[in-house]
Formats: C-alpha cells, structure tokens, sequence
C-alpha cells in the first residue's frame, strides 16, 4: 500500500434519475444524500485519473468491463418526466485503465469480457453527476456477474485493489441498507439490518469484516432488507478492495421518510471526515 493511495466508496446512487428532479417531484428527498456525494471529492483530496464504478444494474454472465469511448446513456427507469429520458452525463471512458482492469482480472483468473456498446445506467449517472458535475472525470463501469456469489465478489474487488495505488476512484454503487420497495414501514427490520452493517463495516477486524460479508444472509432480516442482493453486492467488492483496511467509515447516514434506515461507507483515506450534520432523523 502506498502513502497516496486513494479511498473506496459504497455508496447509494438513490431513486431513478433524483438529480434531475424537484424534491417536491420525489416521495424521497435525497438532499442529504446529495451533500454526502457532492462531499467526496474533497474527501478524495484530488481529481482521480479515472472512476471504476461498479453499479447494481448491471450483471452479466462474466464480469465485464465498458470500453466505449463516450459511452451513451441508458435510461433504465420507468415513470419519470419526459426530460429524464434526454439526460446527458457527457463523462468519457478512458481505454488504457478498462484495458488495466482487463488485465488485473486476467491476471487473478477471473473471467472477463469487454463491452464497447454498454452505457452508463441510473446507478453510474445519478450519483456520479454529484460528485463531478462537470463529468470531467473518465469513468468505467464494471458489472456484476450472474449469480450473485459472494466470494466471486469480493475476489473481484480484491483483483481491483491496485487500481487504487495507480490514482483511480473504486465506487460500488447501490443501496446498502434497505432495497425492498414491496416491504413499506419496516423500520425496525431496516435499523437493525443496517446497525449490523454498519458495525460490519467500521467495527470489527479486516478479517471478520469479510466472513460476516460472504455470510450476510445471516444478519438480522437480510432477505427484508434485500430480497435480491444486486444492490448489496457492488458492497463486498468493496469491501474486497478495502481487505486490510483496517476500519472504515459511516461517512453518510439518514433515516428516509421517517423509517427506511440508509448508509453509505468509505475505507481508507488521509481524511478523518464524517460530518454528523448530514445525519437526518
């Protein structure tokens, strides 16, 4: 590891196209998730070579890597006014770190395949346009692999870990705590799932972190919280980019609509932030 190595996030990129709303036009307000987002470059310290985001709306029977140039963008929501489908992130690809990514994933026989079509979803463009407004930064998207497993997860992000020695922002983008729209009111089920999670994250040993991440069916109403695991999953990526890390940070928290408990982590950086303003109760 090196003194300049750059921070990890796992972050929630939030509902739909938020960005481009008004609040009053959402039945959530994500102002406090847009401070928490708009906070990361200064987090970072300096404006990374590039981002390799790993978002949940994206799985394939491989992992596979974007390699477009300027990748297009793919409006993967439903409901929304006509002038979310005509968003524009204009963020470039960047060919020589989708080609490093290749190449670490090859290196510790992991399969990988390559996508030059492949745009950016909801999960990349409605986080990432807080967090560099100007699209400035090139970034790369990286799915998830089919299944779901969480070993092949976590060996992903472990493969992943030098990018973050070689100036590249690493972001697993979903919702960590709580992403069951069908389950409504289930706050201490969502508390209790996220005080684990929370606790996993920042508390225990590099070591303990990932055995309670690869069994993570085992905490408190898991199946309440994620009845489907894609956006808990770009976590243990994360988290295997962060393996040795020794404790991270709950930089984001809120408590949404009065119930639904949601967080968001950071491991590593030369940076003790965590401002407690942006806690919402």
């Amino acid at each position: 590891m090196t003194q300049n190595r750059l921070p990890t996030y796992f972050i929630s990129h939030g509902g739909g196209p938020w960005p481009w709303l008004r609040p009053d036009a959402m039945p959530v307000n994500f102002a406090l998730l847009g401070d928490a987002l708009a906070a990361i470059p200064e987090e970072v310290g300096r404006t990374p070579r590039a981002v390799v985001i790993i978002s949940a709306h994206w799985e394939e029977p491989e992992f596979t890597v974007q390699t477009a140039a300027a990748p297009p963008m793919i409006y993967d929501y439903y409901g929304f006014p006509q002038h979310t489908y005509e968003i524009n992130y204009p963020a470039l690809g960047d060919y020589e770190v989708s080609s490093r990514v290749v190449e670490l994933l090859t290196d510790n026989q992991i399969a990988v395949c390559t996508d030059a079509a492949r745009g950016y979803d909801h999960g990349v463009y409605a986080p990432m346009v807080k967090i560099y407004p100007d699209a400035d930064v090139p970034i790369i998207q990286l799915s998830l692999r089919h299944g779901l497993d969480p070993a092949e997860h976590v060996a992903l992000g472990r493969a992943l870990a030098p990018l973050r020695d070689e100036d590249v922002l690493l972001i697993g983008s979903g919702v960590p705590s709580f992403h069951n729209m069908r389950a409504r009111d289930k706050g201490l089920e969502s508390k209790a799932f996220d005080g684990w999670l929370t606790e996993t994250m920042v508390s225990v040993s590099p070591a303990e972190r990932i055995d309670r991440l690869l069994d993570w069916e085992a905490a408190p109403f898991a199946r309440v919280n994620h009845p489907r695991e894609e956006h808990f999953m770009p976590g243990l990526v994360i988290a295997g980019a962060a393996d040795g890390d020794i404790g991270g940070r709950h930089y984001h928290e809120e408590n949404v609509m009065g119930w639904m408990s949601s967080s968001g982590y950071r491991f590593g950086s030369h940076l003790d932030y965590r401002p407690s303003d942006r806690i919402r109760t």
